[in-house]
């Protein structure tokens, strides 16, 4: 791959653009910038989104940028962020202000205090309307420009006497968005029985869906306290191995396949999918744990005559003769 092809970006004309995590759901974005350089540490940044000013955080600034320019291509952004799972839009996500000062960190360490108060709040009024709703969160935007509540429920709320309830409290422009349970989990959870920050809050954007199978595949235990996540979903890690846990498990033969061994002929009571081994049991009750490939499969023959059995005509013919044997 030459040099060239792999700085050049599509971005309009000459505009320079920075990656920046930003708000409460830790959203990525590109946003214009006319920096000259891009610093080298962790950096806070100040942006304008559609939602007003937000302070972020600067991404990727040891390795991916070269004289203010993002220096990855489309292609190279689009297979990073679809192998992790995240949920990216390419799409510009807002301009880039400054970099956050002193002053621009006590603002938001203040608005954190006073977010808390603002849901309390929320909360009473809910609950003094009698609305039913659970307020997971909120989100103060940085400029001031508005406050963001983020709530459950079963099903529809009429929540507009709410919002002009606070509207007349704050002073400000107030918006109520309604969650699930996987997104109240990517707001608040913390720190999973891994020991390691949720998936979904640290980088997990796009929720693919985990089923039980995955689990039993995998001998995890299926005790639904240990194999649910903080949403009481199945975790998201399940997801991860299956893959291979797909691939190794075609390389194994089924249970009660008959095989051929250096020990002699018996048939498949188990089998380890990582270790790749099977467990065969032979005709004097003994079982021995093999590797796959120490091992003949012998049943295939008489799994090819079943099956030539079932053929339409072996069907007609045997439905023929059961209605001679009735006749008779």
């Amino acid at each position: 791959m030459s040099e060239s092809s792999v700085t050049k970006t599509h971005w309009p004309g000459h505009k320079k653009y920075m990656l920046v995590r930003y708000s409460l759901a830790n959203s990525l974005g590109f946003f214009e910038h006319n920096e000259t350089q891009i610093q080298k540490m962790a950096t806070r940044v100040v942006v304008k989104t559609d939602k007003g000013l937000e302070l972020g955080y600067l991404v990727g600034q040891l390795a991916s940028y070269k004289g203010g320019r993002f220096k990855l291509t489309d292609d190279q952004i689009k297979k990073y962020f679809d192998d992790s799972n995240i949920d990216f839009s390419r799409e510009q996500a807002g301009k880039f202000i400054r970099y956050a000062t002193t002053a621009d960190i006590s603002e938001e360490q203040h608005l954190q205090k006073i977010t808390n108060e603002e849901i309390e709040c929320c909360r009473r009024f809910a609950k003094e309307m009698d609305l039913p709703m659970k307020i997971v969160d909120a989100e103060h935007i940085f400029g001031g420009e508005r406050i963001i509540f983020y709530f459950m429920s079963d099903g529809r709320v009429d929540f507009r006497e709410l919002v002009k309830k606070l509207a007349h409290e704050y002073q400000t422009r107030i918006e109520m968005r309604q969650i699930g349970s996987r997104d109240e989990a990517r707001l608040l959870a913390d720190v999973e029985s891994c020991g390691q920050e949720c998936c979904c809050r640290r980088f997990l954007k796009l929720l693919k869906p985990v089923n039980m199978r995955m689990a039993k595949m995998q001998k995890a235990t299926l005790d639904p306290s240990k194999i649910s996540g903080y949403c009481g979903r199945l975790k998201c890690c399940l997801r991860y191995e299956d893959k291979t846990y797909t691939e190794l498990k075609k390389n194994l033969p089924k249970k009660n396949t008959k095989v051929r061994t250096k020990h002699g002929e018996g048939k498949i009571v188990d089998t380890q999918i990582l270790t790749q081994l099977v467990v065969v049991e032979y005709e004097s009750g003994e079982k021995v744990a093999l590797g796959v490939d120490e091992i003949e499969i012998i049943s295939s023959i008489a799994a090819t005559k079943k099956s030539q059995d079932s053929t339409p005509d072996g069907k007609k013919q045997g439905s023929k003769e059961g209605k001679q044997d009735k006749k008779r």
